[in-house]
């Protein structure tokens, strides 16, 4: 080493410098990199990103390649600057080599290029993730033996070392990253996403058709009334009943009813031939496996039961997707009729909506847990029948009972600063 020039050995050094700033920018790089972005590019051809996931399939190894090639530097960097003070101020100047040296070390070697990687991973991590492929095949005896040894030394401490990090995210996970993507997915595409990711939560009760308000086809109604329903209604599908809702027939769509009425067939049995057998959802079908379902048995209505065959609503596959798109309107596509605005701002609300549907439109968050309605749920807090007028407060958001019919919460008025209304823009 006496025979080195100095000017040599400052060479070395900043080769060396560049060297260490190199393993360690490439080491955050490669961690910081997005799995799942780099995955779509390595399908798409992208050589740097496919070296990149080969490499993070086994991150022991990387890691024990890039430790070998930095701690090497390293070392070899202290010894030279020791060398270095040593021939300029003797012992003195090895204390000098050394501070000099960690605080170099600490901006050059780490801190610099480990800030530089995480902000633009990719740049670094690919080109950098080639080269390591190269490596990794020339010193792949030396890294097998060190990662031998460190995951032996971790087993000793009951560290599992076999089992590999799996990267998948779950439904919860996957939600919080549709909801951070920001300007990458446009509002109304990301607030779909979102709620198809919430179909597996709910169910046909949460967006289905109360019994009570299930407007039927009587066959035992005067004929001229059936006959008007028919032509003045507003729904193409209806259920067919004699009498009663449980004594429910099937399903009748009015385009089967028009050739009766051209040909002059319609009656009584000739409408019993056209109506379809009713289709019956059992109570708790979250609505991801309704859908499927609607899809496989090419049926767009049912009627939803409770244990005991008793009917409780009526789900169509229009309710399942409005649930995921919007309202299926003209006037308003986010606001429902069961909904209205006041001049104040204050929405005057139907006790009867569901409570999903209430939180979606209004930006609310009351519990979905309990009760399906509004209503119910105000009737369970309370836990008694109020009189109007009265207010409460449920999970931060005031209410006003405005009228009460027949045991029932009919209409509540939820004053502009407890709602934010979604509009199309949003």
């Amino acid at each position: 080493m006496q025979e080195i020039p100095l000017s040599v050995l400052f060479g070395a050094l900043v080769v060396l410098f560049l060297l260490s700033a190199f393993f360690s920018g490439s080491e955050t790089a490669l961690m910081a990199l997005n799995r799942y972005r780099m995955r779509h590019r390595a399908q798409t051809g992208h050589r740097g990103a496919a070296d990149a996931a080969h490499l993070l399939e086994q991150p022991d190894r990387l890691i024990g390649l890039i430790l070998l090639g930095n701690n090497f530097v390293n070392i070899l960097i202290a010894q030279i600057a020791t060398i270095i003070g040593w021939r300029l101020f003797g012992d003195t100047g090895v204390a000098i080599a050394t501070g000099i040296l960690t605080l170099t070390l600490l901006i050059f070697a780490e801190t610099a290029p480990k800030t530089l990687a995480a902000l633009h991973s990719e740049r670094v991590a690919y080109p950098a993730a080639r080269i390591y492929r190269i490596l990794m095949r020339v010193l792949w005896p030396v890294v097998w033996l060190i990662n031998l040894l460190a995951n032996n030394f971790l087993r000793l401490f009951g560290v599992p070392v076999d089992a590999r990090q799996r990267s998948a995210l779950n439904a919860d996970e996957l939600r919080s990253v549709v909801s951070e993507a920001g300007s990458l997915i446009p509002p109304n595409h990301r607030r779909m996403l979102l709620n198809l990711l919430d179909l597996e939560r709910a169910t046909v009760e949460d967006i289905m058709i109360p019994r009570n308000e299930i407007v039927v086809l009587d066959l035992t109604e005067p004929w001229n009334e059936v006959l008007d329903q028919l032509l003045h209604g507003s729904f193409t599908r209806l259920p067919v009943v004699e009498g009663e809702l449980d004594r429910v027939l099937g399903f009748l769509h009015l385009r089967d009813v028009l050739p009766l009425i051209e040909r002059d067939e319609f009656g009584p049995e000739a409408l019993r031939q056209v109506v379809t057998a009713p289709c019956f959802i059992p109570e708790g079908t979250p609505l991801n496996r309704q859908l499927i379902n609607f899809q496989q048995q090419r049926r767009r209505i049912g009627l939803v039961v409770d244990e005991y065959g008793d009917i409780q609503g009526l789900i169509t596959l229009e309710d399942l997707l409005e649930d995921i798109v919007g309202e299926f309107t003209t006037d308003s596509p986010t606001m429902s009729d069961d909904i209205l605005f006041q001049e104040d701002g204050a929405a005057m609300v139907d006790g009867g909506i569901h409570l999903r549907e209430l939180n979606r439109l209004l930006a609310l968050d009351l519990p979905l847990d309990g009760p399906r309605t509004l209503s119910g749920l105000i009737v369970e807090h309370l836990e008694s029948i109020p009189e109007a007028p009265v207010s409460v407060r449920i999970n931060g958001v005031v209410m006003d009972i405005v009228q009460i019919k027949n045991n029932t919460i009919r209409t509540v008025r939820i004053p502009p600063e407890h709602h934010s209304p979604t509009t199309p823009e949003d």
